[in-house]
């Protein structure tokens, strides 16, 4: 592959015009987010009880943090989908480059009861198009924008 620059573009590779199409590889979905914590206990409290993630395995990285898990984690083999960082200073602004992570879910109704008996305010609106997925936006204890899509059946 050959690499074509310009003025501006941070050295991003790019392909030229008989290449279009031929990555030498493809992705296969998202693996996980990493988050950091002021408070990591405090956070994964927050993502067991409101997203009901489970904390798992996690190696010793040499730095305070949790691993969550959509799944039960029953060994180290399991996808953790949410990395936290703790004991590092917080970024200014809190949410840097990354607007929001998003995650898919089902239980429309029972999601924002948890929300609001747990005091969290949120944001529900119905996405354009022909899907209409109920979209619900909240933040996390540390200013990390969450985003819960539902299907529109689920809806009001």
């Amino acid at each position: 592959m050959s690499i074509a620059r310009v003025a501006g573009d941070a050295g991003i590779p790019t392909r030229t015009p008989g290449q279009q199409g031929k990555l030498p590889m493809s992705l296969q979905g998202m693996n996980h987010f990493t988050i950091l914590a002021e408070d990591l206990g405090l956070t994964v409290k927050f993502y067991a009880e409101i997203l009901g993630l489970k904390e798992g395995y996690r190696p010793p990285l040499g730095f305070p943090g949790a691993w969550l898990y959509a799944q039960e984690p029953t060994d180290q083999t399991g996808q953790a989908v949410l990395h936290i960082v703790a004991g590092r200073p917080m970024p200014n602004p809190r949410a840097g480059v990354i607007d929001h992570m998003a995650f898919t879910a089902n239980g429309l109704a029972a999601t924002l009861a948890q929300l609001e008996a747990h005091e969290i305010q949120y944001v529900k609106r119905k996405q354009a198009g022909a899907a209409g997925t109920w979209q619900v936006f909240f933040h996390d204890p540390n200013g990390a924008r969450v985003e819960l899509d539902f299907a529109a059946a689920e809806g009001d």
